[in-house]
């Protein structure tokens, strides 16, 4: 696959400590693209810029909470003091707690809300200015949402999680009327089963044994094929934006 567009463009790229955020920073640094890597894990930042830059590459760490909005702004001082005004964004930062809902777990519906809904926005806050400026300048200018195959598929104590990724897919339809016409495109992708660290967060024991069947028998995508799906996206000519890709393990589909 060429991603020769790649080269040259800034990037940043949330939930970049690990799973398809980490992969996707590996590969638009592989193509040429400078990329801010963010998360809250500072030292996983920190290993994943030394290998990228070993390997020729351009990465820049910044430690960031997405759910304070005090901590998304001076990450974004931070890239446009290092890096200038950036036209990738990729917004892969989430977290997946399922219960019950009648366990009432407010902190974890807070939790989830702020960090996959409200944390996407202030994101997107800091950075679609950029991302009109670029597409001003007939330059290709991204803004890719990471949903899930959830937001449409019914799974039984998921429901708070389902709803933070059918708001996330919705925002993405939205937010295309508006930026579309100043020729930014904005892209929503919905990945089903995914073998990344989403799950390992779950401490209902139940649920989890109940997702790894799903994942034996079914099979799982891996970060980097969702990688090499936003860089396919984000390294098409300016004109065309792909604003919907579902991908699931074929036994899933």
């Amino acid at each position: 696959m060429s991603y020769d567009n790649l080269a040259g463009r800034t990037a940043v790229v949330t939930g970049a400590a690990s799973g398809m955020g980490e992969a996707t920073a590996r590969l638009l640094a592989a193509h040429g693209a400078r990329v801010a890597l963010l998360a809250r894990r500072a030292d996983r930042l920190d290993e994943l810029a030394g290998k990228i830059a070993a390997a020729g590459g351009q990465a820049l760490a910044v430690p960031v909470d997405v759910t304070d909005g005090a901590s998304v702004d001076a990450a974004a001082d931070r890239i446009h003091q290092a890096y200038g005004p950036v036209d990738l964004v990729v917004n892969s930062a989430g977290v997946m707690l399922p219960n019950p809902l009648d366990d009432g777990r407010i902190d974890e519906w807070s939790r989830m809300i702020d960090t996959n809904v409200t944390g996407v926005l202030r994101i997107i806050r800091a950075f679609t200015a950029d991302l009109v400026a670029a597409a001003a300048e007939r330059r290709p200018a991204d803004l890719v949402n990471i949903s899930s195959i959830g937001a449409h598929l019914i799974f039984p104590n998921y429901a708070v999680y389902g709803a933070t990724k059918a708001a996330l897919t919705h925002l993405s339809a939205l937010l295309r009327s508006e930026l579309g016409p100043r020729d930014v495109r904005v892209t929503n992708i919905e990945p089903g089963l995914t073998d990344t660290e989403l799950g390992h967060h779950i401490d209902n024991q139940e649920l989890s044994a109940q997702l790894g069947g799903m994942y034996e028998a079914m099979g799982t995508l891996s970060s980097d094929e969702i990688a090499d799906i936003i860089g396919f996206v984000a390294s098409r000519p300016a004109h065309v934006n792909l604003r919907q890709v579902i991908v699931q393990p074929t036994r899933q589909a």
